[in-house]
Parts: structure tokens; C-alpha cells; sequence
């Protein structure tokens, strides 16, 4: 990527996250930046999501509420997973859209004055940046990634994960971004920390239309291979990506974990707005 579209990156998160009015805006993560304080007696106007069933009915239906004392600040960790697969796109190339993602969310870190990192992954280690409160160490990151070439490197899930588990000892909000075609288990990460899951596609691999014979190159393995594009090839390919989401999204509803699934054609910094609140 240009050094010039990374500042053009840059300066359009900025704005978006610093320019935004306070109720509309991403610095308030809703990670768990809370410590247990005491139970007490509902009253009228408390959040009913707060109410502790289990003591509730110790009590003979007189409900409880737990209340939480917020802790000064969340430990912000953003990890990417830049690999082959995410060269392609239509509109945008998938690396770009993620290296979008992850200025929003350090600008935003740094607006609400938590702590951001990143860790950069694709089949093994490739970055990973201190704990910083400053706007200079997301600047970095994007300029980082910006030159970072994906193509020639396959994904590694397993080792993603557990190097992470590794690496990340505080109890974080963690955001794992990448386009997530594979085999994962995230239950480790999702036990330790509030895991966000960000799956990046672009529409047109999920809804490709017969093309006859063509000659294509892995991006992850830079293997190439010739091949009929057919409706029956293509059935196969969307039966399984449908298959891999499937699993996917089963996995992380039982480890606990939330997910957002965008696309390369709409905007990162609305889609980040609409689905963490």
C-alpha cells in the first residue's frame, strides 16, 4: 500500500473518532472494565440486566442487584491477521479494509484514554507494540501495516491464538480482525478476556457466478492452479464457506465471544458504530 493512502486511512479515522459528538461516537467500549462491588436491594430506575437471579431467590423473590465499581481504564488489544486471503477485493482489498478497522479502534482507545496495542499475525509473529495512551503509537501501527505484504503468507490460526494467550497476560478487551476461513478455537482467549470477533469479506467472493476455465494463485501459498468455474464447483465452494461460518459462529456463542461480520463496500466506521452499541 502507499505511504499515502495509509495517511489518507489515518486522518479519516481521525476524524471520525475525535470530529464525532460524545453520543455518537466508539471511545466508550463496553469491555469489561468493572469490578465487583457489592449486592443491594433493587430499586426503581436500576437496570433490570443488573438484577442477580441466584440471590434473588435465596430471598424469596426480593430482587438483588449487583453493583460493579468502574475500573480507571480498559487495556485495549487489537490483533490482525493480515494474511494471503485478505489481498483480494473488489471495491477495496480485504488488508485495507482491516487496517481501516484497526485505526478506528486505537483512536478510539486513545479517546477514551485506555491503554491500545497491537499484534500483528499472519503465519507466525510478525508485530507487536506496547501498551500506549498516545495517538503517535496508532499513527505507528497503520504506517506499519501499511507496508506489510500479505501475499506469500497463509493463515495460523492455532498459533495466532496461542500466541496471543501468550503474550497477552492482562485481562483485555481483545479484538481479533481478519476474514477468518479456517479452523479456530478461540475458548482459551474468550475465557481470559472480553473477546471481540470482526470477520472482514467481500461480497463477491460470497455470491461468485461462473466464469468457465480459469488459472488462479493462492495468495496464502502462492500456489497456482487452473480449474472450470461452473455452478457445480461453485456450489461445492459456497456450501463450505457456509459451513465454516456456521461453525464459526457456533463456536463463539458457546466460548462466550461476540462477533461482527462486514463487508469491504460498507463503511468500517458506521459498522463499528452500529454493532458495539
Amino acid at each position: 500500500m502507499k505511504k499515502s493512502r495509509a495517511k489518507e486511512i489515518s486522518l479519516k479515522a481521525r476524524k471520525q473518532v475525535f470530529g464525532s459528538l460524545s453520543g455518537n461516537n466508539l471511545s466508550k467500549f463496553h469491555g469489561e472494565g468493572f469490578e465487583f462491588a457489592e449486592l443491594r436491594e433493587y430499586q426503581y430506575g436500576d437496570d433490570v440486566r443488573k438484577i442477580d437471579w441466584k440471590t434473588t431467590a435465596k430471598n424469596s423473590g426480593k430482587p438483588y442487584i449487583k453493583v460493579y465499581n468502574e475500573e480507571r481504564e480498559l487495556n485495549v488489544v487489537i490483533s490482525s491477521l493480515l494474511s494471503g486471503s485478505t489481498y483480494f477485493g473488489v471495491k477495496k482489498p480485504k488488508y485495507e479494509y482491516i487496517i481501516e478497522l484497526v485505526a478506528i479502534l486505537g483512536y478510539s482507545a486513545i479517546k477514551n484514554r485506555d491503554l491500545f496495542s497491537h499484534i500483528l499475525y499472519a503465519d507466525k509473529l510478525y508485530r507487536k507494540s506496547k501498551p500506549s495512551k498516545k495517538v503517535y503509537a496508532v499513527n505507528k501501527e497503520i504506517e506499519e501495516l501499511a507496508k506489510f505484504d500479505v501475499l506469500g503468507k497463509p493463515a495460523n490460526f492455532k498459533d495466532w491464538s496461542s500466541d496471543l494467550n501468550k503474550y497477552i497476560r492482562k485481562k483485555s478487551l481483545l479484538f481479533m480482525v481478519g476474514d477468518f476461513v479456517g479452523d479456530y478455537n478461540l475458548s482459551i482467549l474468550a475465557k481470559k478476556h472480553d473477546l471481540v470477533v470482526i470477520v472482514v469479506r467481500d461480497h463477491f467472493l460470497e455470491n461468485i457466478k461462473p466464469m468457465g476455465e480459469i488459472r488462479l494463485i493462492d495468495p496464502g501459498y502462492l500456489d497456482s492452479f487452473s480449474g472450470n468455474l461452473d455452478e457445480e464447483t461453485i456450489k461445492i465452494y459456497k456450501e463450505a464457506l457456509l459451513e465454516n461460518d456456521k461453525k464459526l459462529f457456533k463456536h463463539l456463542r458457546e466460548v462466550g465471544a461476540r462477533v461482527i461480520k462486514v463487508y469491504t463496500n460498507q463503511d468500517p466506521y458506521l459498522q463499528l458504530l452500529k454493532r458495539l452499541k
